[in-house]
């Protein structure tokens, strides 16, 4: 019996990876800053394999990136920060794969507005996910 679901699973996955390459669609995460007046926002995302860098945008300006997901498992985690010397914070998991359910053409986008950061597929309507956190720099005399 556990010989069947080995087979079947191997069949699946051999499946799934010969549609991926027909297919050859990436998934896509889309930054979007929507922040009012000058406000630059600050993005690092990073996954298992790669850190794709620090982005600076501007309002209206838009930063994305693509990719395959992996049959390990596909996470990336994003560090967003705005406002007055970037002390207003967002760290989330900008994507995550659905295990061994692999996706083709799946794409994130997040809004970063002045009241928090906004998340949609783009067939509803963005939704409030995640709000800003203000950090408190310790301006404290170092007693070294």
């Amino acid at each position: 019996m556990n010989n069947l679901y080995l087979s079947l699973f191997i069949i699946a996955l051999g499946v799934g990876l010969s549609n991926a390459l027909a297919i050859k669609m990436k998934n896509s995460v889309h930054f979007i800053n929507s922040l009012a007046g000058n406000n630059v926002l600050k993005i690092h995302c990073r996954s298992d394999e790669d850190d794709l860098g620090e982005h600076l945008l501007k309002p209206g300006e838009v930063y994305d990136f693509s990719f395959y997901d992996s049959i390990f498992g596909t996470r990336i985690n994003c560090d967003l920060a705005q406002g007055i010397e970037f002390r207003f914070h967002a760290k989330f998991m900008a994507y995550k794969s659905g295990g061994l359910i692999l996706h083709y053409g799946k794409k994130n986008f997040w809004f970063c507005r002045d009241d928090g950061i906004y998340f949609t597929h783009g067939k509803q309507t963005p939704k409030l996910e995640y709000k800003w956190v203000y950090k408190v720099i310790d301006m404290a005399p170092s007693p070294y």
